[in-house]
């Protein structure tokens, strides 16, 4: 990438993460161009859709989740460190308004969009911590990760509906877990 390409698509990516904090994930995408000083056919040369930006904005935090998940691994209780990762990928999923709906909306069947692709990953880091648990005997072996990751978006997204309850969505999740035991 040229040099004034890359930095479009750096103050691209910095203003789409501004807009998308303080207005949503449905922000206006003529509002995140003309914050970066560039036009809206720049954005779309670099993004080709909202998912796309989306993925974008989003590789850091996913990337973070992907080394905790790592790390979880070896802790010495696999239930507790699913718990605590998927407690993690619901604070990620409330950080910006509207990305839970987005991210159970790409999960589901057949969705090609980045923002789905950018799950296969995250897919893959719950299964190992869901695997291990199970394995453990502390999780029904009936769960699978894409229905707890769907579950996690759903309780981020009940967060962002009830502003007033801050503590709704780890009660939430406390709850669906505790249905996880054998």
């Amino acid at each position: 990438m040229r040099a004034d390409a890359r930095r479009n698509h750096d103050r691209l990516l910095a203003e789409a993460r501004t807009v998308f904090a303080e207005h949503g994930t449905d922000a206006s995408l003529e509002d995140v161009a003309r914050r970066a000083g560039v036009g809206i056919g720049t954005l779309y040369r670099h993004f080709p859709n909202r998912h796309a930006l989306m993925s974008a904005v989003f590789e850091d935090a996913v990337d973070e989740l992907l080394a905790r998940a790592r790390d979880l691994r070896a802790a010495p209780d696999p239930c507790r460190a699913l718990l605590t990762w998927l407690r993690e990928v619901v604070t990620h999923a409330a950080a910006y308004r509207g990305l839970s709906r987005a991210l159970m909306s790409a999960s589901s069947a057949g969705s090609a969009s980045a923002l789905s692709r950018c799950g296969t990953p995250m897919r893959e880091a719950g299964t190992a911590l869901l695997t291990r648990a199970q394995e453990a005997g502390t999780v029904r072996t009936d769960v699978e990760i894409g229905d707890l990751l769907q579950l996690t978006h759903a309780i981020a997204l009940a967060g962002e509906e009830s502003p007033g309850d801050p503590d709704l969505a780890d009660r939430l999740l406390t709850l669906t877990l505790r249905g996880l035991k054998p």
